[in-house]
């Protein structure tokens, strides 16, 4: 792809910028809505993203919307046969029956945001379609980014999610996160890149794009992730790069949706802080966010977290981007994140602590990415999609009797 024709690319932040843009993306589509979510829930929101996609399918549009079958586990049959009812195909992946009422299907799940349509215009990101991404839902409401691709990299997307649709739990069948791998693209490439974890070919890959880029910094290094609680690997290159002379700055959750995320990462800050790194906590609601940027162009916007989950057991997507005025976009809402809302991290310091916090970190960071192998009880079969029936004609108010 020529230099001179690279992605459009805009930073997108929380529910109030998001959603409206899903919504005239959508209205815009003429031919094809490719949409997969964590997390979709009957509510305000998920009602206007069901009353959206149902517009699209009436006026001819083609429209697959895919659903993680543990995040939107309490979607309701109603509000899917309406869905269907009208034309959109509605997939959830990996559903599994709830045992005495918990659900089972706690690993591997599928976590990416996406939506592209008529591979024009994708949008990847954190966000999901619940109300707790928007202000008015109150303290708990998420702080979270998503960012808006026009240009080649969307049909790239495109391409991806049919496979996705083909092969759920392979999606390296294609190989869509080209260039290299630092996430910087080579001259005479595109100024973004889609790169994807999975279960199959793609283990690695987000991780080591974010080392790649990691490891080449020069002068600056900010990252605001909410689940904070990475391998050893990617935490020594963070201590190189301080320690070397790069200002290296982490903003973490201050107010955790859940303790235990707060705890874990909480266990680094010694070891962190000694070699250098500045440790903030974003205080003024949760932090949901998976964004980084290094330098004047590198950064990222995705749904991967730097923890075991995302970094060793779900499906995730994350966008690289090489491109100085996205860049500095991103760099400027989280500086005046750090500067309103976050507060330096207290640190607790103990003789050897560092060290001994550490290895108990890796530890437990290691019986969380090796446990759903060594437990046969957990899902480490092939996952499945399961498609919803559209329901039977002639049924009352056009759906299926219960």
């Amino acid at each position: 792809m020529a230099a001179d024709n690279p992605n459009t690319l805009t930073l997108l932040i929380n529910g109030e910028q998001y959603f409206p843009r899903v919504r005239q993306v959508i209205e815009e589509a003429r031919s094809e809505i490719l949409l997969e979510t964590f997390i979709l829930f009957d509510d305000t929101v998920g009602r206007n993203l069901q009353r959206a996609l149902i517009e699209a399918a009436r006026r001819g549009v083609a429209v697959d919307l895919t659903v993680d079958g543990y995040g939107s586990d309490g979607l309701s049959s109603a509000f899917i046969e309406e869905l269907t009812g009208e034309g959109v195909r509605v997939h959830i992946f990996d559903p599994r029956p709830r045992l005495l009422g918990i659900r089972t299907n706690i690993f591997r799940r599928m976590h990416r945001k996406i939506l592209v349509a008529d591979g024009r215009t994708a949008l990847v990101g954190g966000i999901n379609f619940s109300a707790d991404h928007l202000s008015s839902y109150g303290p708990q409401a998420k702080q979270d980014y998503a960012l808006e691709i026009r240009g080649p990299l969307a049909a790239d997307i495109r391409a991806f999610a049919h496979d996705a649709l083909q092969d759920p739990g392979r999606t390296g069948r294609r190989k869509p996160s080209r260039g290299r791998p630092d996430g910087r693209a080579p001259e005479n490439e595109t100024n973004a890149r889609l790169v994807v974890r999975d279960n199959d070919r793609h283990r690695n890959d987000i991780e080591r794009t974010y080392r790649a880029g990691i490891r080449l910094a020069q002068t600056d290094i900010l990252i605001a992730n909410a689940y904070f609680f990475p391998g050893y690997r990617l935490l020594r290159d963070i201590v190189r790069a301080a320690r070397r002379g790069v200002r290296v700055r982490l903003i973490l959750q201050g107010q955790p949706d859940m303790r235990i995320a707060r705890w874990a990462a909480r266990l680094l800050y010694q070891y962190l802080s000694d070699a250098g790194v500045g440790i903030y906590e974003y205080c003024k609601r949760p932090l949901h966010g998976k964004v980084a940027c290094a330098d004047e162009a590198w950064s990222t916007v995705g749904s991967s977290n730097l923890d075991p989950f995302s970094l060793a057991l779900n499906l995730e997507a994350n966008v690289f981007v090489q491109d100085a005025a996205f860049t500095a976009a991103l760099r400027e809402a989280l500086e005046d994140l750090l500067a309103q809302d976050c507060r330096p991290a207290t640190i607790v310091r103990r003789k050897h602590g560092g060290l001994r916090r550490l290895w108990t970190a890796v530890v437990v960071f290691h019986v969380l990415r090796r446990f759903p192998a060594w437990s046969g009880s957990l899902p480490a079969h092939k996952p499945q999609l399961h498609s919803a029936a559209a329901p039977e004609p002639g049924t009352a108010d056009g759906r299926a009797g219960s």
